[in-house]
């Protein structure tokens, strides 16, 4: 299976604070990650610090490299 996480950081890159921007995203995403079985299916949106939706995880299966 694989784990996938897309953010769209928009035209400009979140405003030239693409890291400080992917940084909250990743400790907010570790910090709740206890709650998912981490399953083919288990998925959800992603936020920004606005709390605008900018992408989503999802985990899906089996990879294309498994038999």
């Amino acid at each position: 299976m694989k784990f996938l996480l897309e953010v769209d950081m928009g035209d400009s890159g979140f405003d030239g604070e693409a890291a400080k921007e992917l940084g909250r995203i990743l400790r907010y995403w570790a910090g709740g990650l206890q709650h998912y079985d981490l399953q083919p299916g288990d998925s959800a949106v992603v936020v920004d610090s606005a709390y605008r939706e900018v992408g989503k995880w999802s985990v899906v299966g089996p990879s294309a490299t498994e038999g």
